[in-house]
């Protein structure tokens, strides 16, 4: 995950990444914050991609480079989406949206009305960048308004799809 921690210790989980996900300068402006971190919270590879050497072709025809390019060109795509799925959740007002719009987002992209959410609820909270506390109140009210039911650890039942 990409985290950011304020002056006064406060953390924000900017990102959450899963297999395939890109992080680097070209997503998030390092010089606005130097404070970015990127956490691996399982084993995981990066593959640490040169600007030079995606943008300098060894020959004209390289298929190499072609390959690397439309892979590029392709999480670039990926990402993008992601980053505007991430900007749908944020900018909500309440943290019921918040958390509506997330489970719906988390939904689609699981083709399932059962979601299981990423990370710890402590972690969630942050990623939603709301109070820990009044969020799980309004989980709990979600479940008391049978719009979402739980059924495991970090699992939801979505009962309104």
């Amino acid at each position: 995950m990409l985290v950011r921690y304020d002056e006064k210790g406060n953390k924000d989980i900017v990102d959450f990444f899963r297999p395939g996900s890109v992080f680097g300068e070209a997503f998030y402006n390092v010089f606005l914050n130097s404070e970015l971190s990127v956490i691996a919270t399982k084993k995981c590879k990066c593959l640490l991609i040169m600007y030079d050497d995606v943008i300098r072709k060894c020959d004209p025809r390289c298929k190499t480079h072609e390959t690397l390019n439309n892979a590029l060109l392709n999480l670039l795509f990926k990402n993008t989406t992601h980053l505007n799925s991430r900007i749908e959740v944020i900018t909500k007002r309440t943290i019921r949206e918040k958390l509506h719009i997330y489970f719906e987002t988390l939904s689609i992209e699981s083709f399932s009305n059962r979601v299981t959410i990423p990370f710890s609820l402590t972690d969630l909270a942050d990623f939603l960048s709301v109070n820990r506390s009044a969020m799980m109140r309004e989980l709990k009210a979600l479940q008391e308004d049978r719009i979402i039911q739980k059924v495991g650890k970090n699992t939801y039942k979505l009962l309104y799809r």
